[in-house]
C-alpha cells in the first residue's frame, strides 16, 4: 500500500488552518477505496494508523455541506443577485475543475492514501479524486468541529482565491465560451490556446497559457492546471478584444 502520511499531515493541516482533534477523520478523508485492503493487510504487520474505511461517506457528507455553506457565502456577499445569478456562481464554485483547483493549493495529492493500482496509474493528479478528497476533508472538519470550522477554511481555501481570480464576474459564463462568441460576431476565427510553459513538480504545476487570435498573441495567464489558466487567459483576452471596440 502506498501513500501513508507520504508528506505529514502536519503540514496538511498549516495549510488548512485547521488542527483537528479526532485526526482519525482526517485519515479517513484522506483514505482511497483502493488502499483499504492494503492498510488492514499491513496492520498486523507494522504500527499504522487504525484506518478501515474509505473516505466515499465523507465525500457524500462534504457535498451536502459544502452545497450549504457555498450557497450561504453568496447570499452574504452579493445581496444584489438574483437566483439565476446565485445559482451560475454556486455551480461554478462547486464544480470538479474549482474543486481541484482548491486541492491542488492544499496539495492534498501528496497527502493521499492510495493503492498500489491506483498509485502507479497517477491517482495523486486525477482530478476526479482530488475533488472527491477536498469534499471529504471538508466534512471531517464539519464532523470535527462544526459549521464554524468548515465554513471559515472554505472562504480562505476556495471562496478567496475564486474571487481573486474572477472578481464579481464569478457569476457570468465561462469566459472562454464568451470569448468565441465575441469573435464569431466578428467574423473572427476561433481562439487558439497555446501552452507557453510549465514550472513546478509533477503534482503541483503552474501552467502558463497564451491566447492568440488570428495569428497574434493577445492575452497569456497561468493557473493551477490547463483549463484555469485558459480560463483566466481569456478572461484577459476579452478586456483586451472589448477595449479595441
Amino acid at each position: 500500500m502506498s501513500g501513508i502520511n507520504p508528506a505529514g499531515d502536519d503540514l496538511l493541516e498549516k495549510r488548512l488552518g485547521y488542527t483537528f482533534a479526532r485526526r482519525e477523520l482526517l485519515d479517513q478523508a484522506l483514505t482511497h477505496s483502493s488502499a483499504v485492503p492494503e492498510i488492514r493487510a499491513s496492520q498486523s504487520e507494522m504500527p499504522l494508523p487504525k484506518v478501515t474505511a474509505n473516505n466515499e461517506r465523507l465525500e457524500f457528507l462534504g457535498d451536502a455541506v459544502l452545497e450549504l455553506l457555498t450557497s450561504e457565502y453568496l447570499l452574504s456577499a452579493f445581496p444584489e443577485w438574483s437566483e439565476g445569478q446565485l445559482s451560475k456562481s454556486r455551480a461554478r464554485l462547486v464544480n470538479a475543475y474549482s474543486l481541484e483547483a482548491a486541492a491542488r493549493r492544499l496539495q492534498l495529492g501528496d497527502h493521499l492514501r492510495l493503492g498500489r493500482g491506483e498509485e502507479k496509474t497517477g491517482g495523486r493528479d486525477k482530478q476526479t479524486l482530488l475533488a472527491d478528497a477536498f469534499e471529504a476533508v471538508l466534512a471531517a472538519i464539519y464532523l470535527d468541529a462544526g459549521l464554524d470550522a468548515a465554513r471559515e477554511v472554505l472562504r480562505r481555501t476556495l471562496f478567496e482565491p475564486a474571487l481573486e481570480a474572477t472578481g464579481e464576474r464569478i457569476d457570468e459564463s465561462d469566459r472562454k465560451s464568451a470569448l468565441q462568441e465575441l469573435l464569431q460576431a466578428r467574423g473572427q476565427t476561433p481562439a487558439e490556446y497555446r501552452v507557453a510553459g510549465e514550472t513546478g513538480p509533477d503534482h503541483q504545476k503552474i501552467f502558463n497559457i497564451e491566447v492568440w487570435v488570428n495569428g497574434a498573441r493577445v492575452a497569456g495567464a497561468q493557473g493551477t492546471t490547463k483549463k484555469e489558466a485558459e480560463q483566466r487567459a481569456a478572461r484577459k483576452a476579452l478586456a483586451t478584444l472589448e477595449l479595441l471596440e
